[in-house]
């Protein structure tokens, strides 16, 4: 099977790494309840950022954010391992900028995920994502960006779920909280 994954907030801690970060540099403690709440993909209103604000600090911090300790979810690096091991096609389509995207697949290689080049693509804006899967005939994708996820509602035979995170929750497409639930559903596939 081919399965594609979007990388920042669904298979590792983006924003909440970011979060932490934030509380860091800007010398505050919000409780991570705060950010457990938010309705949207950006982070800054709980810090009493502007939108312009908040865009200076995420660009600002991009390089700690992207390549420091931000952890992946509980059971994605082996997750995918097992799928790679299992004949499975991994396929990593993220909106990382261009600049970005080289360091990244290595960064991902250094935590352990199974990225082969031919199958990590990057630097395209969150609505290009659907020509990337309709291109790749994905059988699966798992993303968390409600922009992304709402271009592929009516588009794509792939079928596509949502990484639930408090963004997302008027997305109407079936939803899994955990990334070992993929594995059940990919099993019940194999079964069919």
């Amino acid at each position: 099977m081919k399965i594609g994954f979007d990388i920042d907030d669904t298979l590792i801690n983006l924003r909440e790494h970011a979060f932490h970060l934030y509380n860091k540099k800007m010398n505050q403690q919000i409780p991570l309840a705060v950010f457990h709440k938010l309705e949207r993909v950006e982070i800054h209103e709980p810090f009493g950022l502007t939108e312009e604000q908040g865009r200076d600090m995420w660009n600002a911090s991009l390089e700690e954010i992207y390549y420091t300790t931000c952890p992946p979810f509980p059971n994605a690096v082996e997750l995918l391992q097992e799928f790679e091991r299992d004949g499975h096609e991994i396929y990593y389509i993220t909106s990382r900028p261009k600049e970005h995207g080289e360091r990244t697949k290595a960064w991902m290689q250094a935590l352990g995920f199974p990225v082969k080049n031919e199958q990590f693509f990057y630097g395209m804006k969150d609505e290009e994502k659907n020509n990337i899967m309709k291109e790749l005939q994905l059988d699966y994708y798992f993303d968390d960006k409600p922009e992304v996820l709402n271009t592929l509602l009516n588009e794509s035979d792939t079928k596509v779920f949502v990484k639930h995170q408090s963004y997302n929750q008027n997305v109407q497409l079936p939803r899994i909280s955990e990334l070992s639930e993929i594995r059940e559903l990919i099993t019940n596939v194999k079964k069919d």
